[in-house]
């Protein structure tokens, strides 16, 4: 009836002796319901010999066995980093008996997305805008680092601050509630993902 979501930091601790009582408490907090860990190939750090990582995947993987019937354990993470963690722990694998491969969003529920992000904080593209983001979403997911919805949801960050720069212009005139909820293409467009030639090293903007 419930989902105790975590990362890497709230299992391992950073000292001999803490990281099972972290452990041991997020999975007492988690019986009966949904232990959903993400980026959960951060658990383990070969590359650190003074790492704990592995002292939390051992508790895990007992309690994962022992107590099968009382959890469900979900391990969230890209395809490939998550393949190489099972190499690495293959009694992972062994008890995990569901793999699901989630393909990325395509460009019209990025789209999607976007809008209702906007509809919650209650922000609404304009024809023109929605036009714009379109564009702006074919353009960034080719560039690197773009994370999905992550990507979108930084965008529209940016967007939206581009905007009340935009309004702060105009308050020599009063503004309607259209003013303020509207985004409007030239908030869009003025992102650098718009640039001829533009390649983004990290989130565009």
């Amino acid at each position: 009836g419930h989902v105790i979501s975590v990362t890497r930091d709230d299992l391992v601790g950073q000292y001999i002796g803490h990281t099972a009582p972290k452990t041991k408490e997020i999975l007492k907090k988690a019986m009966g319901g949904v232990l959903f860990i993400d980026e959960a190939y951060y658990l383990y750090r070969p590359e650190n010999e003074r790492d704990y990582g592995q002292e939390a995947i051992e508790i895990l993987l007992q309690v994962m066995e022992a107590q099968r019937e009382d959890l469900v354990v979900i391990l969230a993470g890209y395809g490939d980093r998550m393949e190489k963690f099972f190499q690495s722990n293959p009694g992972f694998r062994s008890r995990i008996a569901h793999h699901i491969d989630f393909p990325d969003y395509s460009d019209g529920e990025l789209l999607w997305i976007a809008e209702l992000m906007l509809q919650q904080q209650n922000y609404r593209f304009s024809p023109e805008a929605r036009e714009a983001f379109t564009r702006y979403i074919g353009i960034r997911k080719e560039q690197p680092l773009f994370s999905n919805a992550r990507s979108i949801r930084n965008a529209l960050d940016r967007i939206r601050l581009r905007q009340a720069n935009r309004i702060v212009a105009k308050l020599d005139r009063t503004l309607t509630a259209d003013d303020v909820m509207s985004i409007e293409a030239g908030d869009v467009l003025a992102s650098r993902v718009f640039a001829k030639g533009a390649v983004e090293a990290g989130e565009g903007r």
